[in-house]
């Protein structure tokens, strides 16, 4: 003989049943975006595909180079020190095996009143800083707090895999998620506008802690496929460390007579 069920297991059923239709029903009328999946047929891949396009196509998927300048705003221990001219020069690699590491050539110079400030700088096997190269090479892995957002380009290629996670707000613009496997094993997230697909949000974890990027402020050059965010606010286990305001950028330029590898003066 089967027993009887408690009365408040009953009402508790009930309860929860309730609860799952309000929100069923409440959020379509609430016009939550970010709550359930939007455009659910787009796979993560296309997702990818579609922010390709939105970037640039082909010439922001693989540039030999780029040269970005701006200005920018480090806050440390509740000071902000403000570098008025900050560049960025980068000679990309064909391939990307492993979206942590670092590959390439990179340098990155922030001036203060004229002056050069800092400077760190990879010539594809050395570490560099103002003084010439860095004594302890074991610097090189820490490179993989700042090498990440390449992975979009090279989301598609081969032994590379792509998820789709659950949508969400950036900054309040609703935002595809997708997290991109490295073949060597790395993960990185992507919040990708759901309208528009550019790319808001990059997410990955370092020596440093968790790392976030989010873009904003996108703008372009008349006669060049490429779609260049502004304003660049980057945070280490969701705090802010520093913004970095771009102005401008030249793309596929010769950079033959830039130091990589940095002498000291």
């Amino acid at each position: 003989m089967s027993r009887p069920v408690p009365v408040f297991l009953v009402a508790i059923s009930v309860l929860f049943a309730g609860c799952a239709a309000i929100v069923e029903e409440g959020a379509g009328g609430a016009n939550l975006p970010g709550l359930f999946v939007a455009a659910p047929e787009l796979t993560a891949r296309e997702i990818v595909r579609k922010a390709h396009e939105a970037a640039g196509g082909e010439t922001w998927v693989r540039p030999s180079t780029l040269k970005m300048t701006g200005y920018g705003v480090f806050y440390r221990g509740g000071k902000t020190s403000v570098y008025d001219e900050y560049t960025m020069l980068r000679a990309y690699p064909g391939a990307k095996e492993d979206a942590h590491a670092a590959d390439g050539k990179v340098r990155i110079e922030g001036k203060m009143d004229g002056r050069t400030a800092f400077i760190i700088a990879f010539d594809g096997e050395t570490t560099y800083d103002m003084k010439g190269p860095v004594a302890d090479q074991s610097a090189n892995a820490q490179w993989a707090s700042n090498f990440g957002f390449g992975s979009i380009r090279h989301a598609l290629d081969d032994g590379w895999s792509q998820t789709r996670l659950p949508d969400d707000l950036v900054d309040g613009r609703l935002a595809h998620f997708v997290e991109l496997g490295d073949p060597a094993g790395g993960v990185t997230r992507f919040g990708i506008d759901a309208d528009t697909f550019a790319i808001l949000y990059a997410g990955f974890d370092t020596p440093r802690g968790w790392h976030e990027r989010r873009y904003s402020a996108f703008f372009e050059k008349s006669g060049v496929s490429w779609v260049q965010p502004g304003r660049v606010r980057l945070f280490y286990d969701g705090v802010k460390q520093n913004e970095i305001i771009w102005t401008d950028f030249d793309v596929n330029i010769s950079l033959d007579d830039v130091q990589f590898a940095v002498q000291p003066e």
